[in-house]
């Protein structure tokens, strides 16, 4: 599958796929359930993660695919560590941020 970025280089959807799946994965099972816990009903649930989902995909298509580098260019091993950890830090602030109210 031939997927160009902005300046029609070509390069891997995959990971854009694998990201946005995984969107569609986590928010549709968790974002229902967290959406009656906080007493909205569940067609609410399924409209916020729909978006969620929504969000997720713009975000990765244009970072994954539209601005991404060509395979020719290599990223250093240390910035793409330095981004997985910011990217997991971030997570686990959302996940105790939408969890905390609940136990209080």
């Amino acid at each position: 599958m031939n997927v160009p970025n902005r300046h029609g280089d070509p390069v891997d959807p995959v990971p854009f796929l694998v990201c946005t799946a995984m969107a569609v994965m986590l928010l549709f099972s968790v974002g229902p359930l967290y959406g009656l816990a906080y007493g909205l009903p569940i067609w609410a649930g399924l409209i916020v993660s729909t978006a969620g989902t929504v969000a997720v995909a713009a975000v990765s298509y244009h970072r994954l695919v539209w601005t991404a580098p060509p395979p020719s260019v290599q990223i250093a091993p240390e910035l793409r560590f330095q981004r997985l950890i910011y990217i997991g830090v971030g997570f686990a602030v959302l996940l105790v941020g939408i969890s905390a109210p609940l136990a209080l």
